[in-house]
């Protein structure tokens, strides 16, 4: 076949594919293609009939040779192989010219941006003193236009990437039409294939490095930047002080001081920008693809010893980089961990974390009162198999459970929480769950009184403050009887108050004139023994009030809360009163799961002891030391003393200003009726003072708190413990003078060792009642045995627990306390009962029901203690006058 009759055959399979030999000459003749000349000609003739090609005579159509000659190529496969290599170069070549005048645009671009840049800022040093405001403007704006242009130029290298992906694809698409037509040709066009892959990705590589070198020291020019404007702005204007360095440290100090999240959240940012970065900075540097580099670049920065295994110089220094990035990150994330578990820890130890309970007791304040409250709280939740009582206050955690733990007592299955925070605060509140806590109590502050009070007014006021509202009710201690009012007007029916000094005041007074009372008072305040308790029982409607006195075998009635008078507890109510529908039944028992009404018993009718009281008798009380209550402390004596009786005030205070206290206490000396004030000035704690009084002559003396040391417990337990041991001294050495004149008196009557008869003694030798604010202070004396009757802050404590699990027991203990209505009394068995006489304590109940009285207990005459709410009421056993009945009757 001749080379005219081949060139000039339309029907040839490759004709649509490779270009005919006239194209090739008229593109050679173009002036856009110079080159094509010498790169493309006809092949010889001969050429055709080599004996190795085996292939039909088409498949030798057009083959293109350099224009050298063809002796170099005369193989045919080589020479088609070449001449489709020359093709797709060329092809390739005009791609790349295409992909690369836009670039070259964007460039210019660029850089001519750059340059104004750079204008623009040597034109602003020139006016920077005029045009402060307007250079930052055109500061920002030009880097700005930095950022947008070169933010266009990624994004314009990223369009080519594309074009040329879809270019590769239109390629690989004729490659497989040409492997259709010629088999024996597709090795080669796999390995062109890949060879133009190869050279288009490695620009992309190329790029993918030059970004993330730029990204990652974008940085470090932005910080020399603003190093270089704040220095370039203090050079110009030396007045401002704040540099744009402090400034901008300023803002990020603020931004991870106000968001809790803020350190988290730039971890993460910063462990994502590393891992992009480096899977750039490996894309460029291997030969995988974009998702297997940031895969390996997590692997690097997860676990640095995974770059051991990399190859090449570029990969190690990478993942060499990536792996000390990644180390950073990690101490970092150690740091941050480590800091939040150690703010969490702390939060724990200092009591910050919220309590999550209901019903439970929350105490508010701390004072030496807190080991006796507790301790009594915890008897009373024995029964419930122990409770949760919450402490808070103003102390370190560990300090109160450190010292919580040195109360030695029994906790008996109630947990104490302690929490630090300030009652004043409702947030604080808020943490110890005020809102759902069935009773709170707010304890006054060792010292000021004023201020103590002050202080729990406040509290109130937060208290009633809570959005939530309260489910329980609030116990105040208060030191100043005058607050009462003020506390009570301001917390409404939610608050009860115990006045701690009124109450001493009140027990030291009753002591005095009976001393046995003290121990019966510490058994019914306290919950180890029989205490109040009020609750309704439908089954005695309809019954009066003498048969309900029999109908508890393990309580003795004392009260009645009446439902149609609002409430009201009634004391020693009339043996006719009915109870009715609502009404609820006082008793002293000792649990409130231990009684209940049982059948009425069979006992006998109670005969009338035609036997009268004993006259009351003007008595001699000594008061040593000065206390802010004192006034109402000397109504209450002339309220229970009797006519003509002398009270004698020892103490440091001057006469005249005394009197001055007094008045402005709220004294009136003109209505003082019973006694009469005789007033002495000497300090207590100096023998020679105390000397000068007739010591032997009292009845009784009365050692207070003195005042000038009330805000510290020990110095006050100290001044009351020497002023206790001088008068014992003193009273010794007088002693057989007294003893004398009480052996020709009325002390026959009673024999030595009978219970009376010791407390006859120790009336003739002047019964002291010690007030003592430590209990353990009063846990020594008790022991010593120098004192006969101490008084404590443990008395106080007892009655707050008693309010604070039964609100309405301080109607109960108001009223027993108050001068008017009923109160405790220790009455003499010849009342009731004759010598040797065999009754059941239900008998003797009845007897004293006709004197209005109801008895809650006795004490033996060989007993050391006496016996309340004593059990077998029903049975019979002989009695002896020389005992005692404890009672519950109107005031003499």
């Amino acid at each position: 076949m001749s080379q005219d009759s081949a060139e000039s055959s339309p029907s040839s399979s490759r004709d649509w594919f490779f270009p005919s030999p006239s194209f090739i000459h008229s593109t050679s003749n173009s002036p856009q293609s110079p080159n094509y000349p010498r790169k493309f000609s006809t092949i010889p003739r001969h050429s055709r009939s080599s004996p190795t090609d085996s292939k039909p005579p088409k498949t030798s159509t057009f083959r293109s040779v350099s224009s050298s000659g063809s002796a170099a190529y005369g193989d045919q496969k080589y020479g088609r192989g070449r001449r489709r290599i020359e093709l797709i170069r060329r092809s390739e070549k005009t791609a790349k010219q295409e992909k690369e005048g836009p670039v070259l645009e964007q460039k210019r671009v660029v850089s001519k941006a750059v340059s104004g840049v750079k204008t623009a800022i040597g034109e602003m040093g020139i006016r920077v003193f005029g045009q402060r405001v307007k250079i930052r403007w055109q500061m920002a704006s030009y880097i700005a236009i930095l950022f947008t242009a070169f933010g266009s130029l990624v994004h314009k290298n990223f369009s080519l990437h594309n074009q040329v992906i879809d270019l590769q694809d239109q390629i690989s698409t004729m490659t497989i039409r040409l492997q259709a037509c010629n088999t024996s040709d597709t090795f080669d066009t796999i390995s062109i294939l890949q060879e133009s892959d190869h050279l288009s990705s490695k620009g992309l590589k190329i790029l993918a490095l030059t970004v993330s070198i730029a990204l990652l020291s974008m940085p470090l020019f932005v910080f020399k930047y603003i190093d270089y404007i704040s220095k370039f702005r203090s050079s110009y204007n030396c007045s401002e002080m704040v540099s744009l360095n402090k400034q901008l440290e300023y803002r990020v100090d603020v931004l991870l001081s106000v968001h809790p999240y803020a350190k988290a959240l730039a971890l993460l940012v910063a462990t994502l920008m590393l891992i992009c970065l480096g899977g750039l900075a490996l894309f460029g540097v291997t030969d995988d693809s974009l998702a297997d580099c940031l895969w390996l670049s997590w692997t690097y920065v997860a676990d640095s010893g995974n770059h051991a295994n990399s190859e090449g110089m570029g990969p190690r220094l990478v993942s060499v980089s990536i792996s000390f990035g990644g180390m950073l990150i990690f101490a970092m994330m150690l740091g941050l961990v480590s800091e939040a578990i150690s703010e969490k820890l702390d939060s724990l130890r200092k009591g910050r974390s919220e309590v999550v309970e209901q019903n439970h007791t929350l105490i508010l304040g701390w004072s030496d009162k807190l080991g006796s409250l507790l301790n009594q709280l915890a008897i009373a939740n024995e029964s419930l198999g122990g409770g949760i009582v919450v402490v808070m206050a103003e102390r370190d955690k560990e300090e109160m459970e450190l010292d919580i733990a040195k109360m030695e007592f029994d906790f008996r299955g109630t947990s104490v929480i302690c929490r630090s925070g300030s009652p004043l605060i409702l947030a604080d509140l808020k943490k110890v769950s005020v809102s759902k806590a069935r009773a709170i109590v707010v304890l006054a502050d060792d010292g000021n009184a004023d201020q103590s009070d002050a202080r729990a007014l406040r509290t109130v006021l937060s208290l009633t403050g809570v959005k939530e509202g309260l489910r329980g009710h609030i116990v105040v201690e208060l030191s100043d009887l005058d607050n009462e009012v003020l506390v009570k007007l301001v917390g409404g029916e939610l608050v009860e108050t115990v006045v701690a000094h009124d109450v001493i005041g009140r027990l030291m007074i009753q002591c005095a004139r009976q001393p046995g009372l003290a121990q019966i008072w510490e058994d019914i305040l306290g919950f180890e023994n029989c205490e109040f308790y009020i609750k309704r029982w439908p089954q005695l409607d309809g019954m009066q009030f003498e048969d309900v006195l029999i109908s508890f075998p393990d309580a003795i009635p004392c009260g009645v809360k009446v439902a149609s008078r609002g409430g009201k507890i009634i004391l020693n109510p009339e043996d006719s009163y009915v109870l009715q529908e609502g009404d609820e039944v006082l008793v002293i028992a000792e649990d409130d799961d231990t009684y209940a009404p049982g059948a009425l018993p069979m006992v006998n009718g109670a005969s009338f002891m035609h036997i009268a009281r004993p006259a009351r008798k003007p008595q001699k009380i000594l008061l040593c030391g000065w206390r802010r209550d004192v006034d109402d402390m000397i109504v209450v004596l002339d309220a229970f003393l009797a006519p003509g009786s002398e009270l004698w005030m020892f103490n440091e205070v001057v006469e005249s200003e005394r009197e001055r206290k007094l008045i402005d206490g709220g004294l009136d000396l003109s209505r003082l009726v019973n006694i009469t004030l005789v007033h002495r000035e000497g300090n207590a704690v100096i023998r020679r003072h105390l000397e000068s009084l007739p010591l032997e002559s009292f009845d009784s003396i009365l050692i207070l708190a003195d005042e000038s040391v009330e805000d510290s417990a020990i110095q006050a337990d100290s001044r009351s413990l020497a002023t206790l041991l001088l008068i014992r001294d003193i009273q010794a050495k007088r002693l057989p003078y007294r003893e004398a004149m009480v052996t020709r008196g009325q002390r026959g009557s009673f024999s030595r060792g009978s219970w009376i008869g010791e407390m006859q003694q120790a009336s003739d030798r002047s019964v002291i009642i010690s007030e003592i604010l430590d209990p353990r202070t009063k846990n020594l004396l008790s022991m010593s045995k120098i004192s006969d009757y101490v008084l404590s802050n443990e008395l106080v404590s007892m009655a707050l627990a008693m309010v604070a699990e039964d609100r309405q027991i301080n109607d109960v203990l108001e009223e027993l306390f108050a001068e008017e209505g009923n109160e405790l009394h220790i009455r003499l068995a010849e009342l009731y009962l004759h010598e040797g006489e065999e009754l059941s304590f239900y008998e003797i109940i009845l007897r004293a029901r006709l004197k209005r009285e109801i008895i809650i207990g006795y004490r033996l005459a060989n007993a050391e203690r006496a016996v309340i709410n004593p059990p077998n009421k029903n049975e019979r056993r002989r009695w002896s006058v020389k005992d005692v009945f404890v009672v519950i009757s109107e005031k003499e």
